[in-house]
């Protein structure tokens, strides 16, 4: 991916604080004068809404492989709409879960292949890979707590699911350590999010000197 643009992905477990650190990340970015804009997966497009609604809804069920594709359509949807477009006018783009979660919930979790699921997420986003991924590993009953309100289809599933699903993300961190850096869920709000500002600040500067070149 060659573009000017940084593109910067958060991912976990549900309940593993990610939306609230992308959120913050957001705040910082805009305080600072950066032209940021904040996504989140599946969503972000009329069509990709929909299908949210549908993976989400506890009134349906579905097949592993109908819950895979279903999920690589939104995700072609944001990537050709919104991150491609975004990045290619160097512009900051953060986005709340992208293909590592695929690989995690759908290869890890759902034990597809994992093979087959990493192609088919490439073939959803082309090019596109994320600069930086913040991946927030928490105890999942500690995780679970944090949830608040009716669990949809996915937070429904059972303790022994989102385990395969954490050591799926933890086997992407191991084989992707550049990219990948993983924080301690389990800290307080602040303190995740110092550490997240620290491992950011490097990649503001290579961002920096590309828009100041």
């Amino acid at each position: 991916m060659n573009t000017r643009g940084l593109f910067i992905t958060f991912e976990g477990i549900d309940g593993c604080g990610k939306t609230t650190q992308a959120m913050l990340t957001f705040r910082y970015l805009i305080a600072r004068g950066y032209d940021v804009h904040i996504l989140r997966e599946p969503g972000s497009t009329e069509v990709a809404e929909r299908i949210r609604k549908i993976l989400l809804s506890n009134e349906v069920s579905m097949e592993s492989r109908t819950e895979l594709l279903l999920y690589e359509a939104a995700r072609a949807e944001i990537t050709i709409k919104e991150i491609t477009p975004l990045l290619e006018k160097g512009k900051i783009v953060l986005c709340d879960r992208f293909y590592d979660s695929t690989t995690a919930y759908q290869g890890y979790g759902r034990k597809l292949d994992i093979r087959m699921v990493r192609t088919v997420n490439r073939i959803a986003v082309g090019n596109i890979s994320p600069h930086l991924t913040f991946l927030f590993d928490i105890n999942i009953k500690a995780a679970q707590a944090r949830r608040k309100g009716k669990p949809d289809r996915l937070e429904s599933q059972s303790t022994a699911f989102f385990n395969r699903v954490r050591k799926g993300f933890l086997e992407i961190a191991r084989k992707e350590r550049r990219r990948v850096k993983v924080i301690d869920g389990n800290q307080s709000v602040d303190a995740i999010f110092e550490q997240l500002k620290k491992i950011l600040s490097r990649k503001l500067k290579t961002y920096d000197a590309l828009h100041t070149s």
